[in-house]
């Protein structure tokens, strides 16, 4: 679960732009392709109780994991299944599809 009690003075932006720094740091590449654009374009979007889910994913430990829940080559945690890793899951979507309309890949 989030800290919030520590951050009570933050304000929304503040708060906004700490997940989005550790989204883009997750120290695995494919999530933080997927999670750091997810927190920049999506975040400022996000319901405080899915903002508050998306903290505590951000909190967990196993990098490799967490990828495999968002591309469902794992079972996704009941916790995280729901409306926010729908969110997630349908952002990459587009997001891949828009890189590789690009030319990425």
């Amino acid at each position: 679960m989030a800290d919030t009690n520590a951050r009570l003075n933050e304000t929304r932006e503040q708060r906004l732009g700490r997940i989005a720094f550790r989204a883009w740091r997750r120290g695995f590449r494919e999530a933080d392709l997927v999670l750091g654009p997810f927190a920049d374009q999506v975040g400022p979007t996000l319901t405080p109780e899915e903002l508050d889910l998306f903290e505590d994913l951000l909190m967990e430990d196993d990098d490799h994991a967490l990828y495999a829940w968002i591309i469902q080559t794992a079972p996704t945690p009941e916790k995280y299944d729901g409306s926010l890793m729908t969110k997630i899951r349908a952002f990459m979507a587009a997001h891949v599809a828009a890189e590789v309309a690009k030319g990425a890949g």
